[in-house]
């Protein structure tokens, strides 16, 4: 079955005021900068449009740079936090349109616990009356980017009113050959047109120091976001997925 992450300019290009009709949106980020790479595009442009706006952290992102002394997990969760503030003020939005759970990186509570439970009466909580809830694609490959798209599925179901579901891929990208992507029939996949706010995704990316340079210097595994990888989200459009039917992922652990 074809991936819809092949021949991504294939897919239908929306314009940018095709957001205006959008109402209240959540981002859901599994860590900071992922609101930055997949979704930054659209922040700015809601921005732009007058859309009200809010993004989810939902880790604390400590496990980039686990060796550093320097960065202990608490100041690494400052710096980091910091820098997914100033990149979505770069974006068009305040400090308070950003919500930071501080789940453990790497930690996320599996389903069917109460920890699990509370966590998702936590979110329901702060998506509110959200029109629109946009989430990490489902097979995302990573732990935090499935656990977060369990956690939004979760949340959504408590809320009286379901806001429409949108899904955006991050570390699926490279795996656009694979079956981690999504595939033909799973979802309809459609670009937004972000030409006119490039710049600023540019600048809100950029913000994310900690996971693009050698800030923190002496953690030698520590992670850093590679050029190639980078070059998936520098484009005027981003992509974005709408299921076609139900999918319950299995479960992807770290390490």
């Amino acid at each position: 079955m074809p991936s819809l992450l092949d021949r991504p300019e294939r897919h239908p290009l929306r314009p940018a005021d095709a957001v205006r009709s959008w109402g209240r949106t959540v981002v859901l980020a599994p860590h900071p900068d992922d609101e930055s790479l997949g979704c930054g595009g659209l922040l700015a442009t809601l921005a732009a449009a007058g859309v009200p706006a809010h993004v989810v952290v939902v880790t604390d992102g400590t496990q980039s740079h686990p060796g550093s002394a320097s960065y202990p997990a608490d100041r690494l969760r400052q710096l980091r936090e910091a820098e997914a503030t100033e990149a979505v003020a770069a974006l068009g939005l305040s400090p308070d349109d950003v919500t930071f759970l501080r789940h453990p990186d790497c930690g996320l509570p599996a389903p069917g616990t109460d920890a699990f439970d509370r966590a998702a009466d936590r979110l329901a909580e702060v998506l509110g009356r959200a029109e629109a809830v946009v989430v990490p694609w489902r097979r995302d490959p990573h732990c935090d980017h499935v656990a977060t798209w369990e956690l939004a599925a979760a949340a959504a179901a408590r809320l009286d009113d379901p806001p429409r579901w949108i899904e955006y891929p991050v570390w699926a990208w490279p795996h656009a050959a694979t079956d981690i992507a999504p595939q033909e029939g799973e979802a309809t996949a459609w670009r937004l047109d972000i030409g006119g706010v490039l710049p600023a995704k540019r600048r809100a990316v950029a913000a994310h120091r900690s996971q693009l340079t050698a800030l923190i210097d002496d953690d030698p595994d520590g992670f850093r976001l590679a050029p190639e990888m980078l070059a998936h989200f520098d484009r005027p459009w981003e992509l974005f997925l709408e299921p076609g039917r139900p999918w319950q992922p299995g479960p992807l652990r770290c390490g």
